[in-house]
């Protein structure tokens, strides 16, 4: 005990070095706090560019989808029309070539934009 009765009491040196200390640590937690809170906000904005992106991955996939399959509905209701085996070969020749050029865009249009979406994925925000 103290010469007043209240108990142990720290060194006023001790009581210095603690307070510089949680000083320390208290501004040490501030920064990390601020440096979570906007690296969480960054990736918060990166994941509405690949939101974004994939959106719009997304509806040219189905886009394409769609085109393809108007394509074989097409291809399929002039094999009814057929008069004889000539003919379907020719429509089954010209069915091929054009499916052929068609997926051959689609695939270079999917890649651009998929390469977009990584891109702008991966740009830093400002």
């Amino acid at each position: 005990m103290t010469e007043n009765g209240r108990g142990f009491e720290f060194p006023k040196e001790m009581r210095s070095m603690a307070e510089a200390s949680f000083d320390q640590a208290r501004k040490a937690f501030e920064k990390f706090l601020a440096s979570a809170q906007a690296t969480a906000g960054t990736l918060e904005e990166r994941g509405e560019s690949v939101r974004a992106g994939a959106k719009d991955i997304g509806a040219k996939v189905m886009a394409h989808a769609e085109k393809n399959v108007q394509a074989s509905l097409d291809y399929a209701q002039s094999l009814l029309h057929a008069k004889d085996l000539p003919e379907v070969m020719r429509l089954h020749s010209e069915f091929v070539q054009a499916q052929m050029r068609a997926l051959a865009e689609q695939a270079s249009e999917m890649g651009q934009t998929v390469s977009k979406a990584a891109m702008d994925a991966a740009k830093p925000k400002s």
